[in-house]
């Protein structure tokens, strides 16, 4: 299998981090790609109409995205029910987490495109302090409601690492930490987990 991905960005982030809970890491060969929301890749492009990261092409040539599909689809190939529960308050459960979890990301990214890669007297603040809130809110969600986060990983406990990571690696000047221990002691034993560790977000 090959994953169009970068090293920055958090959805490829929690496919790879997927991969290594699920023993399945080295089947995947990871092409890593340079994007900017308007730069798309041809490579990307011929596998994804959207021309978005991560996108999965299997050993027969289909391709998958996004990185919910992704990850569902590796869950199977792994036996099933192990990031995914099946059925019952479990699964609602850890899928809310996981939409929690994209929607900082996505969030994140937005304020991100907006501060670095908008030419900067074209830049609108009020735009990315209302996407920094929606972080803000999440965050504040997840310190009221840690226990909600498993210890061993699924999909949604994955996902919230992996945004926890990114602010981290895009955001740390804004101390998400500040307030909120019990968040950040969860996400410090995540964190120290070998598929997050083999992971760490880089630039390209």
């Amino acid at each position: 299998m090959r994953l169009h991905s970068n090293p920055a960005s958090p959805f490829g982030r929690k496919v790879m981090v997927s991969a290594h809970e699920l023993g399945l890491a080295e089947r995947i060969t990871v092409d890593d790609h340079l994007l900017s929301p308007v730069e798309p890749s041809a490579a990307v492009i011929a596998d994804n109409p959207l021309g978005k990261l991560p996108t999965l092409v299997l050993d027969n040539g289909h391709a998958l995205y996004d990185s919910r599909v992704i990850c569902e689809y590796l869950d199977h190939l792994a036996g099933g029910n192990r990031l995914f529960p099946q059925a019952g308050e479990a699964r609602w459960r850890t899928l809310t987490l996981q939409a929690l979890g994209d929607g900082m990301m996505d969030a994140a990214l937005l304020a991100r495109y907006e501060t670095f890669l908008r030419p900067e007297e074209l830049r609108w603040q009020a735009w990315v302090e209302h996407q920094k809130l929606k972080v803000q809110r999440g965050l504040d969600w997840l310190e009221r409601n840690v226990d909600q986060l498993a210890e061993e990983p699924d999909i949604g406990s994955i996902t919230i690492g992996c945004a926890l990571g990114y602010l981290d690696f895009r955001f740390g000047a804004d101390k998400w930490r500040d307030g909120r221990a019990r968040l950040a002691a969860w996400f410090a034993r995540f964190a120290a987990r070998p598929s997050m560790q083999a992971t760490t977000p880089r630039q390209m």
